[in-house]
Formats: structure tokens, sequence, C-alpha cells
């Protein structure tokens, strides 16, 4: 590990896994994104004797891994749609000479490939992305499913699965569509220490994002839309801010993908405007931020999207922006999936599970990390309802009077109008409709109407409250009769939303926190060197070395290749080839 990696130490859950796989036994781990799961099958890898086998469903994260792996002096290929040294990669792995080689399940599952797989030594398979094998998982893939009896051809070999995200369901639907024991699964956590996640309640779209990404200018990030066109609409308001930024779609071209794919990896301060299309098998290490301009489809998913920023282990935020028409679009699917009604229910419970992590007052790790199975942790230090606790005010009276009004005015219009006839608000359509008339009209006037859109947003987002699919008017929903009878409460959070700016601590901390002010001006010279080394190499800057190491060589200041070997990220592949140039670029500083 030390030798090819540079790593003095295993992290985490890594040492348990990895033992376990070099001594040819089947694993399932369960590791937190930036946990350094590849190392739990790349070191096994170089460990057991023939090729290990890689199966993952992202050509993005192939490339990536294959490209690293290199420059570490690994002998690594990839076999998918994009491939253009098939034959070559056949003729290596018939040969012997490959340590690893990615290939997606499509691939992995032809005839013609298992049959070559037969005359070869191999040295374990990796299922990577291993929720895809369950039904229950966000991002099930039907292929997955035929992976066991690939793994049961290759008898005697040791097969690992690995994946950030499972739930309990899941977790188990894996063991068993897998053919692994669940006594043999590692679960490493889910914590993300180093992410502040941060909740916002949805009011100028536009102005809300641009002050908060002006806020980490010059990093890397990446924003989800929910829609195409809002990608492009997003990245045309952060271009019009001087801001680089580009877009990412299923709708474009395979070539215009790719190009913005490379672009993003290769940069230090672009911020990606995407639908979730974009991300999966991104492994890049320095995006310092990710937003959701709405709502994910799930915790899940929200965990694994947001798991995108700070991969190095340096501050890294989480920002979502979020309005109650979110909450109907995702209920909206559910009502009109295709699922059978225990498929809908458990959809439900998911959702729930989101609406608890918006709307809690309470640390944003607790909810979080709860749903995944682990014990309610401590209260973090490191979300926003952590750093600026809300009050609560009880909002029972006025969610009755709100829920009163939708009842009378016919369960026909929108939050708006209901807000007018509760504050008293005259207008020709009150009028028109009688509304002026009714028990309830001005009995809320002494509410702010912005309070009341909070109320109204609350009230959908605890299903008292839905939508008409159609007209888009409010309906009462099931939790509506508790609240009416008095047997349900309703509290509402003080603080209303504010600008979005940098996050006093460490979560919106430049690459050079933590050096001293004399050691700062070595570490951006060190950068700079490295994004000419990178580009000359037709590399990303972090697969030369990542900041981390970086800011070590800034503080510790080596004289020699020996001593910079001694660098955690500087293993001897990286050391021949760049070591030299950085050792000078030190001396000469």
């Amino acid at each position: 590990m030390a030798e090819v990696f540079g790593y003095a130490q295993f992290r985490g859950s890594q040492e348990p896994v990895i033992e376990a796989v070099c001594a040819g036994r089947d694993v399932v781990a369960i590791m937190p994104t930036g946990a350094g799961k590849s190392l739990c099958y790349q070191i096994p890898a170089l460990v057991r004797p023939g090729t290990a086998l890689v199966i993952s469903p992202l050509i993005a994260l192939m490339e990536d891994q294959v490209r690293a792996l290199r420059a570490n002096g690994v002998a690594a290929a990839s076999l998918n749609s994009q491939s253009t040294d098939t034959h070559e990669t056949f003729d290596a792995l018939a040969a012997g000479t490959l340590d690893l080689l990615y290939v997606a399940p499509e691939r992995a599952l032809s005839p013609g490939f298992r049959t070559l797989l037969g005359r070869s030594e191999i040295a374990l398979i990796a299922i990577d992305e291993a929720h895809c094998v369950s039904q229950w998982g966000h991002d099930f893939r039907p292929e997955y499913r035929q992976l066991k009896a690939l793994c049961d051809d290759l008898k005697g070999v040791p097969r690992i699965a690995l994946t950030a995200t499972a739930d309990i369901e899941t977790r188990a639907d894996i063991c068993a569509q897998l053919g692994i024991d669940p006594a043999d699964m590692v679960v490493a956590g889910f914590d993300r220490p180093n992410i502040r996640y941060q909740v916002t309640a949805k009011t100028d779209a536009k102005a809300q994002l641009l002050a908060f990404v002006q806020s980490h200018a010059g990093q890397c990030g990446i924003i989800y839309a929910p829609t195409r066109a809002a990608t492009e609409q997003v990245r045309d308001w952060l271009r019009a801010a001087n801001i680089n930024a580009r877009a990412y779609h299923a709708g474009l071209e395979a070539e215009e993908r790719r190009s913005a794919q490379a672009a993003f990896v290769r940069a230090e301060d672009m911020v990606m405007a995407a639908t979730i299309a974009f991300g999966m098998g991104i492994d890049k290490p320095d995006v310092r931020f990710v937003v959701h301009l709405g709502l994910p489809k799930s915790i899940e998913a929200y965990y694994q999207e947001t798991g995108r920023a700070g991969r190095d282990g340096d501050p890294a935020v989480a920002q979502l922006l979020w309005g109650a028409a979110d909450v109907q679009r995702l209920r909206g699917f559910i009502d009109g999936g295709e699922g059978n009604a225990a498929h809908k229910a458990r959809e439900e419970v998911r959702l729930q599970a989101l609406l608890s992590f918006l709307e809690t007052a309470r640390c944003r790790r607790q909810p979080l990390l709860r749903y995944f199975g682990e014990p309610e942790p401590e209260p973090c230090g490191n979300c926003d309802n952590c750093l600026n606790p809300p009050l609560l005010d009880d909002m029972t009276e006025a969610a009755r009077k709100f829920l009163s009004a939708v009842y009378r005015t016919g369960q026909r219009f929108g939050a708006q109008h209901v807000i007018d006839v509760l504050t008293g608000n005259g207008n020709e359509r009150a009028e028109r409709f009688g509304h002026d008339k009714l028990s309830v009209w001005g009995i809320g006037s002494g509410v702010d109407a912005g309070r009341w859109k909070d109320l109204a947003r609350q009230l959908e987002t605890m299903d008292a409250l839905r939508r008409d699919p159609e007209h888009k008017g409010l309906l009462l929903g099931p939790a509506a009769r508790a609240i009416l009878k008095g047997e349900g409460q309703v509290a509402l959070k003080q603080a209303a939303p504010k600008p979005l700016r940098a996050s006093r601590g460490r979560a919106s901390a430049a690459p050079a926190e933590g050096l001293s002010p004399a050691d700062a001006p070595l570490f951006e010279t060190l950068r700079a060197l490295r994004r000419e080394l990178a580009a000359e190499a037709g590399l990303p800057p972090y697969v030369i070395f990542h900041d981390s190491t970086l800011r070590a060589m800034a503080s510790a200041r080596p004289r020699s290749l020996q001593a910079m070997a001694g660098i955690s990220g500087v293993g001897a592949g990286k050391l021949k080839a760049w070591g030299p140039a950085f050792l000078e670029a030190i001396a000469g500083h």
C-alpha cells in the first residue's frame, strides 16, 4: 500500500475488508463515499495471483480509475463501448499481464468474454455500485441480477461487492442476489463528517444560487437541477456572473457530454449544472460543493449525490434548495408510478424519511444516519441547524385556520389565494367567488403573508395538504384530519431564509487551509506546477497529487526523494515520475 499508493496506514474499515479478500473470502463492503472503497479490491488485486475483474456500470469511473492506477505504475485496462484497444486488452488478459480489468456488466456477461475468463487466471471479482443489483435500491439494473451466475462459474475466486448507499433492505438483497453470506458484510458507517449539510427554502432560486456559488469562488462544484432545460438556464446564470460553468444532461450529443465531463474532471474552478445523469463514476476528489436545486428522489439518492463532494476528505458543503412544489412532484411520481401497492408504500416511507431530514430542527446527521440503520449520533456541529439552532413557533392554531380556509374555498385554489382570504386581502378574484363573505375571511391578518407561505409548505411536507395533479389547487391531505381535530401539533422554524453565503468555519475553506502564512505561497506554487505537469501528461491535476499531499509538501519541505516518499499520497510510481520536479520547486522557493 505504501510503495504503490503512498499511504502509510489503512482508513476506517479498509483493513478487515482487504484482509478478507486477500485470504480468498467473499465480502460485502458498505462504505461511505471517500472512504477508500477502491483500495479494498485494488490492493488484493496486486497481492493475489492473476487479474482482478472489476464490474462497473460507469464508463467514466472505469476511465478515471484506470488513469489513476497507471499513474501509480499498475497494469490496468478497461473494456466498454468506448474502448479503442479491445484486442490489445484481450491479449493482455490472456497473457496474464494485467493487474486489473474494468468491464461493464453487459460485456462481462457476454458468452465470448465468459469463455475467455474461463481460460484466464482471475484474482477476484469486484462488483462496484452493488446497490444496482437490488430492486429496492435507487438505481436498479436488471443485468446485475445475472452476475451471481458469472461468479459461480469462477470457482474459488473471491467476490467483493461494494456500495456507498444501501439501506437495511437493500443490503439483504445484495447478499441474496450475489450469493454472499450476510455474516460476511462489513458496514463501515455512513457519516461524512467533512460535509456540511445545509437546507434552505427556495424563495428566489437565481439570487440564492448565485450568492452561494460566488461565496465559493474558484472552487469546483456540481449543481443538480430537475430538468434538462433548467441545467442550461443555470449555466447561463452562472456564465453571466463570470463563473466558469457548463451544462450536462442526457439530451446533449455524446461528444458534447464527453467534452463537458472531461473539462470538469480536469478543472480546478468549474461549476457543472447537471441532471442526475452526471456524477456517477466521477472520482473527482476536489469537488467542494454540491447544490440541489429541488429535491432528490430519495434520501439514498441525496446521500449518493452529495457524496460527490469532498472525496479528498477536505471540507465541503451540500446545499439543498427546495419548495412545496418539489414535494408534490415526488408524490406525483409515487401515485402515478407503475408499482403495486406494497411498492408505493415503501416509496412513501422513503419520501417521509427525506421530508423528516428537510424539516428537522435538530442536527441534520441524526435523521440521515438513523435512516441507514446507525445509532443516532450526538449533534455534529457541522450542519446548518447545529451552527444556527432554529427557534420554533407553535403554529397549530394557524394551521387549523389555513386548512379550514382551503376547505371552505372549495379545495380548488393555490396557496396565494388562500393566503389572500386569510389576510383579508381584497381583490377581484376573492370577490368574484364570494370568498370575502366566508367566515375565514381575514382571520389570519395578524400573520405575515410570508409566514403563511412557510406554513403552507410545512403542511404539504406533513401531507396535511396536497395539490390537485391537474389544476394544482390545494386539497386536504391524510394528515389534515388530526390537526383539525386538535390531535396533531404543527411547529414552524422562526428563522426566515437568509441569503446563501459562505458559512463560517471549515466548510468554506480555501485549499490552503491549515497552512501557515509562510507555507501558503509555496503551496500555490506547487499547485501551479501540478497544473502544468497535468496538462503535459493529459491528466486531471488530482491524479498527479491531491491537495492534501501538496499541503504536506509545503509544510514539510522535503529536500530529497527519500524524504518526499514519506509523505502520504506519494507512491513509488509518482515519486519517480514527478518527484524531482516538485523537489526543484520546493528548493527554489
